[in-house]
């Protein structure tokens, strides 16, 4: 019995010791004694460094010791780009929802929008389908979807915003991806002889994505596969539409599927984020 109470008498001061270490590192930071513009500086000079992970903990720092203000608002913005930065994209995520909630009418809440789509959009390209070249027209286009509506609403929202015309363009690149991931799907239908699939699939393209060149090739696909299940008419009405659209197109050559630039990976943008 002695032996079991020296042990936990043991455990005890070391379990107070501690802790007395860890308030007293707590102290001796500055964050926890300086005003909220020297905190506010500190965090700005973190991000100028790229040391993204101490600006993140210095803005959380900061709100937490000053709920209200100028400073905080601002801070709670820089905390989702320093996270972003940082490539904490959930944390990111839920911290620029969290400061569209909270401020909506922010003068720099467009940004907001704006940085929102970033953080899907850069999920569309993981670090290492970046540097192997992996299509990404087949990875999963959900964060594709997200990113679209993302900076969709920030056009419709904030339309004379200075991130419109970058978001304009990412949407594009966007909505030619999500076609091509289609088209990948309805070639995989075709070369298994899935005709009705291949052809609902490719339909789904003409209607959801007429402009893109993605489009001129799903209708070449449901040539093939109308033509496969018999249903002449289809596929004769698909390959008059074919030709008043593309006339050269490498169907009518007997390259199927065509090889066509637009079907190559495309190089993501570079973050013009600032």
């Amino acid at each position: 019995m002695r032996v079991s109470s020296l042990i936990r008498l043991v455990l005890i001061v070391l379990v107070i010791a501690v802790a007395g270490c860890s308030r007293g590192n707590k102290k001796g930071d500055p964050i926890e004694t300086l005003p909220v513009d020297q905190v506010y500086a500190l965090a700005k000079q973190s991000m100028e460094n790229s040391n993204y992970d101490r600006a993140a903990k210095s803005y959380e720092r900061l709100i937490a010791r000053f709920p209200f203000g100028p400073y905080t608002e601002q801070a709670q913005l820089e905390l989702g780009y320093a996270q972003y930065k940082d490539h904490k994209e959930e944390e990111a995520y839920s911290s620029v929802n969290r400061f569209i909630k909270t401020y909506p009418t922010h003068k720099h809440i467009d940004y907001a929008y704006y940085l929102r789509g970033l953080i899907n959009f850069d999920r569309t390209n993981g670090l290492l389908e970046r540097y192997i070249g992996r299509d990404q027209a087949k990875r999963d286009q959900g964060f594709s979807s997200q990113a679209f509506e993302d900076f969709g609403e920030l056009l419709k929202r904030y339309p004379e915003s200075k991130y419109v015309p970058d978001a304009r363009q990412r949407m594009i690149y966007l909505r030619n991806n999500m076609a091509r991931a289609e088209l990948n799907v309805a070639l995989y239908y075709l070369r298994i002889k899935a005709y009705v699939a291949a052809a609902n699939r490719a339909e789904k393209i003409v209607e959801n994505y007429q402009r893109t060149p993605q489009a001129v090739d799903a209708l070449a696909v449901m040539v093939e596969s109308y033509g496969k299940l018999g249903q002449e008419k289809l596929s004769a009405d698909a390959r008059r539409v074919l030709e008043a659209n593309d006339p050269d197109h490498p169907y009518f050559k007997g390259h199927f599927p065509p090889k066509r630039k637009s079907w190559k990976r495309m190089i993501p943008f570079t973050n013009r984020d600032k």
